[in-house]
């Protein structure tokens, strides 16, 4: 598979800010100290790194990450763990992933989110001899689970979502419920925030820990604060970047990445920059 281009620029990461914090454009200008037209130019795609720094400020967005993100500097290095797939489909005007994990000795295998087409999974479960018994929904925005009702149709296997977004056709459960699949255990940790049933499932049992964490955070940016910017930040310190910094973490959009490189590299986290 190509690169998957990262899901957010700059000026996406500026705007998910000021929305979050609720500030008009009068008055973050005002408080960085830049030009109404300044700030316009630089959410328009004006790369000003003076301008962006003194914005992040305000935004409490890590100023060097911001200026990375702007000149295009960093991108996840690759990232490939054994029985660990990603899928990524085009959903409209954007693409979405899917995961899948599997034990190599049961030969059976966990989906996580359908994508907007579940082909790819079901084309590499066939390949692998791999008998899916378990879908997860990370959460229940259309673009992750779109094929649910084909997956489900088609591998047997039951989908569980958490009860704060329940749906049809998925069995809930709550937060700090454990999974077990062959040798791979899994940790359901709660990062509501971009939605109100938001689930990071932190894997075990395969050769480094992987964390799949829907849209609540991405390479390089994180997922809309639709529910509560404030949460999403909170929520994500505390489930996320707790985690092991090699910790392979697989969003929603975007390429895979780690904690460690997100720790470096992610504007909207400052408090882990030097």
């Amino acid at each position: 598979m190509a690169s998957i281009p990262l899901e957010d620029n700059f000026t996406d990461i500026l705007g998910k800010a000021q929305r979050g914090l609720k500030l008009t454009d009068a008055d973050l200008a005002s408080r960085a100290g830049v030009s109404v037209d300044a700030l316009t130019a630089a959410k328009g795609g004006k790369v000003d790194e003076s301008a962006l720094q003194k914005l992040a400020k305000v935004l409490n967005l890590a100023p060097t990450a911001l200026v990375e993100s702007a000149n295009q500097a960093w991108y996840p290095p690759g990232l490939q763990v054994n029985r660990l797939a990603q899928f990524n489909t085009p959903y409209n005007d954007i693409t979405v992933n899917s995961y899948l994990v599997w034990d190599p000795k049961s030969k059976e295998g966990i989906a996580f989110d359908t994508g907007a087409d579940a082909s790819a999974i079901l084309k590499t479960v066939k390949d692998r001899q791999v008998s899916i018994k378990l879908i997860l929904l990370t959460h229940t925005h259309p673009d992750h689970i779109a094929d649910l009702d084909r997956l489900k149709r088609e591998t047997g296997a039951t989908a569980h979502v958490c009860s704060l977004e329940a749906i049809p056709g998925a069995e809930t459960f709550q937060t700090g419920k454990t999974f077990q699949v062959g040798s791979l255990k899994l940790e359901t940790r709660q990062t509501t925030g971009h939605s109100k049933g938001g689930i990071t499932y932190v894997i075990s049992g395969l050769e480094r820990p992987v964390a799949v964490v829907g849209d609540a955070l991405f390479a390089g940016s994180m997922g809309g604060g639709m529910i509560s910017y404030a949460d999403a930040l909170a929520n994500n310190r505390k489930h996320i970047f707790s985690l092991p910094d090699d910790t392979v973490i697989c969003p929603g959009h975007g390429p895979l990445t780690t904690v460690r490189e997100e720790k470096r590299h992610n504007p909207f986290y400052p408090e882990f920059k030097n």
